[in-house]
């Protein structure tokens, strides 16, 4: 799951080297934490949230698939 959003998260942004993406495993959740660069957090956030809702449903695709729980927090 880590790498699916570093994947999403580095094609969106103007600077791929400051994505950082940190898993913090739970007993039942996995949280991924998203930081990008302080002049990338629109494009990741996108208009009304929108792009962050979207990238939020693909992990919950992909977890639900791997029979896992998935949360993505995106870290300012």
């Amino acid at each position: 799951m880590k790498e699916l959003i570093t994947y999403i998260a580095r094609a969106l942004v103007d600077n791929p080297d400051n994505v950082e993406v940190t898993e913090v495993i739970g007993e039942q959740t996995t949280v991924l934490e998203l930081r990008v660069a302080k002049e990338d957090l629109g494009k990741v956030i996108g208009k009304q949230g929108k792009t962050a809702k979207a990238m939020r449903t693909i992990l919950s695709a992909a977890s639900t698939k791997a029979h896992k729980r998935s949360v993505l927090e995106i870290i300012e």
